[in-house]
């Protein structure tokens, strides 16, 4: 257990920052389900620029890899250019 003032500042700040990263990982990941999930063109041409959005932002938090975030956005381009 933490005996320091800052260490248990820094705990707190941990478990705030770790709710909000795990929030905006499951809202991405739950927006890739539904666009993959979509089978009209026009509607999955809208969900893809939100998607790709939230992808790269969750990169540059350091969330998922960059290069993760490329492989989704390349196979999520690919379906919505098979549709």
């Amino acid at each position: 257990m933490a005996n320091h003032q800052s260490a248990k500042k820094r705990i707190r700040q941990n478990d705030k920052k770790r709710v909000a990263n795990r929030y905006s990982a499951v809202s991405t990941r739950n927006a890739i389900r539904d666009l993959r999930n979509s089978s009209e063109k026009p509607e999955a041409e809208v969900l893809f620029p939100k998607v790709s959005s939230m992808l790269d932002k969750l990169a540059k938090k350091n969330i998922i890899h960059k290069k993760k975030a490329s492989n989704l956005k390349a196979s999520l381009q690919k379906h919505v250019s098979s549709l």
